[in-house]
């Protein structure tokens, strides 16, 4: 397991490019208020009935914090979470990213979500994580004294961890999609990963409303950056997306963007060389 942490030559990511860091006290140190979480996150309180609900509404409280869109600095926030589930999501869209060597990978995480403290020490390849903000952004910190005020509702918890294995399951389908050999495939498919969950459907497909760099399209599906440009561009005189910055439009559906740029599996089965064709069944 690779362990993550600053490396010597580099400094935290999220203390490096942010300019208020310096003047920002650390989270131990800022007022804290705590909220309501049944009142801010819906779906969590529909694991729970109506009269239990009421009971737990307010002892299911959590310290809130806001950010602004750009670089955060989440570690010292989920060094104060680390005792519990981590960070909550409320509201916003925050570019996760992983930094080995020269190489960096992100994945998106939104309202919902879990940020988890990871402290992996049992490997010689450091990472660094750094996380940026692509809208206002809030959070819950949900430590080890929120831990014991959900005790007498594990269902609680139980989402929670449903919540994690989610994002699990969405980074899975974001690596299988990162896999695709032809960057316009790639590209495409994650579009319509994303649009799955923050787009809008509209007349002739769905319409997608997030800044989207070309570098930051280049970290999801693993290309670099002046390709992912060439590749909006093919796909855009296809017809098949357009668009800019936080603007995007998928013409169509998901399946005919298939249909248009995936070979069909039949057709791969029988250009195989004859030592590796399917044997024939004897009359």
């Amino acid at each position: 397991m690779p362990r993550v942490g600053p490396s010597n030559s580099r400094p935290d990511l999220g203390r490096a490019v942010d300019p208020r860091w310096a003047v920002r006290p650390p989270p131990a140190q800022r007022p804290r208020s705590y909220q309501y979480l049944l009142d801010l996150d819906v779906d969590l309180a529909d694991e729970l009935d109506v009269r239990m609900r009421l009971a737990a509404r307010s002892s299911v409280t959590a310290l809130t914090f806001e950010e602004e869109a750009g670089s955060l600095g989440l570690g010292e926030w989920l060094a104060v979470a680390a005792p519990g589930p981590g960070l909550l999501m409320l509201d916003g869209v925050v570019a996760a990213t992983v930094t080995v060597g020269d190489r960096i990978t992100a994945e998106l995480v939104g309202a919902g979500d879990l940020i988890q403290p990871c402290a992996y020490e049992e490997a010689e390849l450091v990472c660094e994580l750094g996380w940026r903000a692509l809208v206002p952004a809030r959070f819950a910190v949900l430590d080890g004294g929120f831990v014991q005020r959900v005790q007498p509702w594990p269902q609680i918890n139980g989402a929670l961890l449903r919540r994690a294995a989610r994002r699990t399951r969405r980074l899975d389908v974001q690596r299988a999609i990162a896999a695709q050999p032809r960057l316009e495939v790639r590209l495409a498919l994650l579009m319509w990963h994303l649009a799955a969950r923050w787009g809008r459907v509209e007349p002739g497909g769905v319409r997608l409303c997030l800044p989207l760099t070309h570098q930051l399209l280049g970290r999801l599906i693993s290309a670099e950056r002046p390709s992912v440009s060439h590749a909006l561009a093919r796909l855009a005189h296809a017809g098949l997306i357009s668009g800019h910055g936080d603007d995007w439009h998928l013409h169509g559906s998901v399946e005919h963007h298939l249909a248009t740029m995936i070979e069909p599996q039949v057709s791969r089965v029988e250009e195989l060389p004859r030592p590796f064709a399917l044997p024939q069944r004897p009359r």
